[in-house]
């Protein structure tokens, strides 16, 4: 039986929707030139770590820095000092969902970092850097307009009160609005 033979219709509406979603787990490697000839690694931190997305094509660009701190001892282990250098990244994250059907030019774009950067590994170079291998994570999301089909029953919505509906609904929800918020049951099983 078709759509009209059983009275119901289809009709497309335009509405907001997930279009589009991925994640991306990556690992980068970094030298840093500290100031001073070190003489081992004390530490490793990130911190000040900003980001933003940007839709390119079918993936969605992180772009973002953070600030490599290196903690460092010199002059044959007798000093120390940190070493601060700000770092750039762009991570491409391409979209393990897309719909097609999304609508040009309405999209809205967020990220997620679903693990911070984080220093998993600073060793020395022999050329007096120190190569800081960094983890980090995005998750991504893409919100657009996009269309959507859905049946419609002919009628109108005064119909509804017809359709054999009873009170019993709306007095349950009455009843729970007298309940106690403030009420504890300790033991179902007493």
């Amino acid at each position: 039986m078709s759509n009209t033979e059983s009275g119901m219709q289809s009709r497309q509406i335009i509405t907001k929707a997930v279009t589009g979603k991925g994640r991306k787990f990556s690992q980068a490697t970094h030298s840093i030139q500290p100031p001073d000839n070190i003489s081992s690694i004390l530490g490793c931190w990130i911190i000040n770590h900003q980001y933003e997305a940007n839709r390119v094509g079918d993936t969605i660009e992180v772009l973002g820095s953070y600030d490599i701190n290196i903690w460092y001892s010199f002059n044959q282990n007798t000093k120390t000092e940190v070493s601060n250098q700000t770092v750039r990244f762009v991570d491409q994250v391409p979209l393990s969902f897309y719909d097609s059907n999304a609508r040009v030019g309405t999209t809205e774009v967020s990220a997620v970092s679903t693990q911070s950067p984080n220093c998993i590994e600073a060793t020395m170079a022999g050329d007096g850097s120190v190569l800081v291998r960094v983890e980090r994570e995005y998750y991504v999301e893409m919100v657009g307009e996009t269309k959507v089909n859905v049946l419609v029953a002919p009628g109108e919505l005064d119909d509804w009160d017809d359709k054999g509906l009873d009170s019993s609904a709306t007095e349950a929800t009455a009843d729970f609005e007298d309940l106690d918020p403030d009420l504890v049951i300790d033991d179902l099983n007493d």
